[in-house]
């Protein structure tokens, strides 16, 4: 009874003062939150993971942050990485911060870990609290961690060569990685069971870490979401893309010192500002700053990217993890209505669908090559017909598997074909009262299950559109579904390692590109096989593998 008596009053004085924690840079002060089922949460938010990448230390890879004296405040989110979006807290470049979840801060019996990238495009999102709250996954014994990344011409700028070789963002994602091996112990996670997870943008991210050099070692399973950097990564040529970005804030584009000295004085508000200025059509291209192939400067620098991810997955040389990835049932189908619904847009795409195709549907533009792939994109989405109402689904299919659906497929067949590990595929189809996109606007009828949707499911967005699902929701079944399935896969490589009621008895039977078999995960849980085939089979005849030889990573 004594002991009992103890152990309240701790958790009490916990609860009271916050929780704290040592790290290798000093103690932590965190708070206490709940989940959906009531568990505490011991949450460190706002933790620095790098100095900030400001001044000198912009376009550069990110330096560990310095040791601090005293007690460390870490009850409130950190700063957003700049962005043209106002709803997610205060911006400011210095933004490296993550944020840390755990239900037991017992470092005798440590439990896995999951690292999860968020959202955005690479332009915007955040791993804050505003927008990947914990109170849904930790009703699970696991230990959270999200975090921020920079973004846009901050996280991306690249001439490939030493004085802007890009991918400080990628080298952000590395570093709390790092930060994770050194400090996870801390908060009762083990450093050797970590899942690297990623949506979309962190899903691209997800897979080029599996490729990375600078990557290795540092995770043990992956969950890819509704995204994969095959086939484009970014959209037009990097190096033009810089000096676009140095001719909008009045930099010179003579030589390569100067323009980096100068975008260097800028204010980070002033890339946010000409950020729009790149879009060619509509709101596209999807994709403008991202990750690049670093050239070797010889110079002892470390590259994130080596090499191609598809000539480094086709050569087998990536982390062999198990991996579950998989996408939505319509992705961005929905932004054939922002076509359909501007007659502007509807006209040009009409006349001038052979430009504008490589720039909404990501691949190479002006060669022999881009022409074919257009017109056989133009024959089996559109049936070469004029581009009207009637071609919603025709068109939306096309945003659907050109950005996401078909990478996605492609990423799984190459890294099965290679993997010592399982690979799960899996489609998200499960349609609830919310979603991302409701159709009319301003109805509450969703379009479909779209992209981001999936993640209603996983963290709690804490904003008007949305709500806390609590057992009276029909949600709340798939919620609990979607966590049994992450968790499993973090604790055992596996998202049905048993069979049991609340996942329908399924065993979910890994991907391989002879049987195709996926996972639908809608009401019910349902082993299925060979997903979208005709339209994957399309994109494969259009984008061709090559034959490769072995390519060294690094």
């Amino acid at each position: 009874m004594k002991c009992v008596a103890v152990l309240f009053a701790v958790l009490a004085a916990v609860r009271a003062n916050g929780p704290v924690v040592r790290t290798a840079q000093g103690q932590l002060r965190g708070s206490v939150l709940k989940t959906v089922d009531g568990r505490d949460i011991f949450s460190f938010r706002g933790v620095p993971f790098a100095r900030p990448p400001v001044g000198d230390l912009r376009f550069k890879a990110p330096v560990p942050m310095e040791s601090w004296d005293g007690i460390r405040n870490a009850t409130e989110d950190g700063f957003v990485c700049p962005q043209d979006w106002n709803g997610y807290g205060t911006r400011s470049e210095d933004c490296l911060f993550l944020n840390v979840y755990t239900t037991k801060l017992d470092v005798t019996t440590p439990r896995p870990v999951v690292v999860f990238l968020h959202p955005g495009g690479y332009y915007s999102v955040t791993g804050n609290s505003v927008w990947a709250g914990p109170q849904y996954l930790l009703d699970e014994d696991i230990v959270l961690v999200t975090a921020n990344y920079r973004l846009g011409a901050l996280g991306f700028l690249s001439l490939r060569d030493a004085k802007l070789p890009g991918n400080y963002a990628m080298k952000d994602q590395v570093q709390v990685l790092r930060w994770v091996q050194e400090n996870i112990a801390a908060f009762g996670g083990d450093a050797g069971s970590v899942t690297l997870a990623g949506y979309s943008a962190g899903s691209f991210s997800v897979i080029l870490h599996m490729v990375s050099p600078m990557s290795q070692g540092l995770f043990h399973r992956a969950i890819a979401m509704s995204g994969s950097p095959l086939v484009e990564m970014v959209a037009g040529r990097p190096e033009d893309q810089a000096r676009k970005q140095a001719a909008l804030l009045n930099c010179t584009t003579d030589s390569a010192e100067e323009m980096v000295n100068c975008l260097r004085q800028k204010n980070a508000d002033d890339f946010v500002a000409t950020f729009p200025s790149f879009a060619e059509f509509a709101y596209d291209p999807m994709l403008v700053f991202g990750p690049v192939v670093e050239p070797d400067f010889g110079d002892g620098a470390e590259r994130f990217l080596t090499a191609d991810p598809q000539e480094l997955l086709l050569a087998g040389n990536f982390s062999k993890v198990p991996l579950m990835i998989g996408h939505t049932t319509l992705e961005f189908a929905w932004k054939s209505l922002q076509i359909l619904r501007n007659s502007n847009w509807t006209e040009e795409m009409n006349t001038d669908f052979e430009r504008i195709a490589p720039i909404s549907f990501l691949y190479e533009r002006g060669t022999e090559q881009s022409r074919r792939i257009t017109a056989g994109l133009r024959k089996f989405y559109l049936k070469d017909q004029p581009i009207t109402n009637a071609s919603e689904t025709g068109l939306g299919q096309l945003y659907a598997d050109g950005i996401i659906i078909f990478p996605a497929h492609r990423a799984a067949k190459l890294i099965s074909a290679k993997n010592t590990a399982p690979v799960y595929f899996y489609k998200f189809s499960y349609a609830g009262k919310y979603s991302y996109i409701y159709d009319p606007p301003g109805s509450q009828t969703p379009y479909g299950v779209v992209h981001h949707d999936d993640l209603l499911y996983l963290f709690y967005n804490p904003s008007e559109f949305f709500k806390l699902f609590t057992p009276q929701d029909e949600e709340f079944q798939t919620m609990k579904k979607m966590i049994k399935i992450w968790s499993n896969f973090m604790k055992e490589g596996n998202p049905t390692p048993e069979r049991t009621s609340l996942l329908s008895n399924v065993t979910w039977e890994p991907y391989t590109g002879d049987n195709l078999k996926y996972m639908d995960i809608g009401s019910r849980l349902s082993m299925k096989e060979g997903l979208y085939n005709e339209r994957v089979a399309t994109w494969e005849r259009l984008f061709p593998l090559p034959h490769t030889t072995a390519v060294k990573n690094g």
